[in-house]
């Protein structure tokens, strides 16, 4: 039996629908069920189900955006960096393996030699190398909790995107801003992501932190042209003059942008799709939703 922590959450709920459809026995929990956070409750649970393996999905990472994490540090540092070490003891001691949600969000730009970050690179985008947000700050600080963890899979997540209406889609976004900051990103498909991190487990790749995105990078003008091309909007993007701009009149703290390389997950045999097929696929979907 798979457990996932946080399943009614965005990516809990894409675990949870992942593992049913593939024939799992699957056991998602949200906290009003069993409060996980609790070391003892959650050791208990443990005991008592055995699971075969863990899904950590819960974390803060503030509504609408990471600007709300500004105001609740506690909660935020509480949830993606206190937590997964509460998790780390609970697995270690009762012997479950298990996965942990993290972040790209702890990297900025791309590495000195062009290149995008790679998994042992060290986070510049963090609280040891800031300035940065409180939520990229806490989710590095939720990776130093897990070195080395035993069992233990880290899955960085970078943006998260498909077809769907929803507030968390990055695509939906874009449509919803007045103004847009011009950057360059890998970004994660919803769908491919989730599957791709259970597959570290499923396919036995070594435990450890693996970068899951979509192959290669875009920039904001290249969506924002792709959305025009697939018929989704023939709007016409306004763009903030400059990353300062966009700090003064939109944004409460620094955004991370950034590449990272896929290297290491595509050795094991896991690859999302090229970035530019991903979204292009995704956006034919939404043309699709709104004629009908």
């Amino acid at each position: 039996m798979y457990v996932v922590l946080g399943a009614t959450g965005y990516l809990g709920s894409y675990f949870v629908s992942h593992l049913k459809n593939k024939g799992e026995e699957v056991r998602g929990l949200s906290r009003t069920e069993v409060d996980y956070t609790d070391l003892d409750n959650l050791l208990t649970f443990l005991r008592s189900t055995k699971p075969k393996f863990l899904i950590n999905a819960a974390g803060y990472t503030g509504k609408p955006n990471v600007d709300a994490c500004e105001s609740d540090k506690a909660e935020c540092l509480f949830g993606n960096a206190v937590l997964p070490g509460r998790i780390r003891s609970a697995c270690e001691e009762v012997g479950v393996p298990w996965g942990h949600v993290s972040s790209g969000c702890i990297y900025s730009g791309r590495k000195s030699d062009g290149g995008g970050w790679m998994e042992e690179d060290e986070p510049n985008f963090s609280f040891r190398n800031g300035p940065c947000s409180f939520y990229s700050g806490s989710k590095a600080l939720g990776e130093e909790v897990l070195v080395g963890a035993e069992n233990c899979y880290i899955w960085r997540l970078r943006i998260p995107f498909n077809h769907e209406s929803s507030p968390r889609n990055y695509l939906q976004k874009l449509l919803n801003y007045a103004s847009l900051l011009e950057a360059e990103n890998s970004i994660s498909h919803l769908g491919e992501y989730v599957k791709s991190c259970v597959d570290t487990f499923t396919k036995k790749c070594e435990p450890g932190i693996y970068n899951l995105t979509n192959t290669g990078s875009i920039t904001t003008r290249q969506v924002v042209e792709w959305m025009k091309e697939e018929g989704v909007t023939e709007r016409e993007f306004n763009f903030f003059e400059s990353e300062e701009a966009f700090m003064n009149k939109a944004a409460i703290t620094p955004r991370s942008n950034c590449v990272m390389s896929t290297t290491k997950s595509e050795n094991c045999g896991i690859s999302l799709r090229p970035v530019e097929e991903a979204v292009r696929d995704s956006l034919r979907k939404m043309r699709m939703q709104v004629s009908v």
